[in-house]
């Protein structure tokens, strides 16, 4: 077996800490509203705001799904909530682990982004990361969302043009609906790094079924931890 030669990367809820993000945002912009809710109160409800038929391109979804979640949990009806809300995604955190480990893991492999996130947050997600990746593939760019398979399709023609194939990429995702469980039937090696390990669905889509993958960690230091001790590997087993 080989080591990958390409990571890619989901990026929102793998690298960046949306759910404290917008917790952040609402619970700023709506003090008096969210005070007696509990982070669950507001996230279930957000999770499944996210997957109604007529949901735009993320983050820019969040101003409609604003307008949505607000009765249900009391929010003020104000348009400019609801619009500070979406671009308040800017300044959504990294996971506390993100930015160390993506330098690590950067010296050993190329680096790819992801993310169903427009350009215009994938900008601001990549410098709150220290600027870690080779390249970068937005909804703006594959012109469509995970899970569809034209996604990866797109990426991986991007890599192919840098002499790379399937069998060098490995895939990193937080989340069963979008990522592993389609990148897993395309034939990828994946790594499914459990954000909430434990803690339930939280803020992501939940997948119909769960997809065991070839890698399974809680933090993506733990990642990291492997490909230096030598140890990550592409694995072929059929799918």
């Amino acid at each position: 077996m080989a080591e990958p030669k390409v990571l890619t990367f989901d990026v929102v809820g793998t690298l960046i800490d949306f759910e404290s993000g917008l917790l952040h945002s609402l619970r700023t912009r709506c003090a008096q509203a969210t005070k007696g809710l509990s982070d669950t109160a507001i996230l279930d409800p957000y999770r499944e705001a996210r997957g109604r038929k007529d949901a735009i391109w993320f983050p820019d979804d969040l101003e409609p799904l604003y307008r949505v979640i607000a009765p249900q949990l009391g929010l003020p009806d104000d348009p400019a909530i609801a619009r500070g809300f979406a671009q308040d995604a800017r300044n959504w955190p990294a996971f506390a682990d993100s930015v160390a480990a993506l330098k690590r893991l950067a010296a050993r492999y190329k680096l790819v982004a992801m993310t169903n996130a427009r350009r215009w947050a994938l900008d601001a997600f990549q410098a709150t990361l220290g600027n870690p990746f080779h390249d970068t593939v937005s909804v703006d760019d594959a012109l469509c969302e995970k899970p569809d398979e034209k996604y990866f399709a797109f990426t991986r023609g991007r890599l192919s043009r840098d002499g790379f194939s399937m069998g060098d990429i490995l895939h990193v995702a937080q989340s069963q609906y979008h990522d592993i469980g389609v990148a897993r039937r395309m034939g990828y090696t994946v790594c499914w790094i459990e954000r909430r390990m434990g803690q339930g669905a939280g803020g992501t889509i939940k997948a119909a079924a769960q997809t065991k993958p070839d890698y399974h960690f809680a933090t993506l230091a733990e990642l990291a931890d492997l490909a230096e001790a030598g140890k990550l590997q592409m694995i072929e087993t059929p799918r």
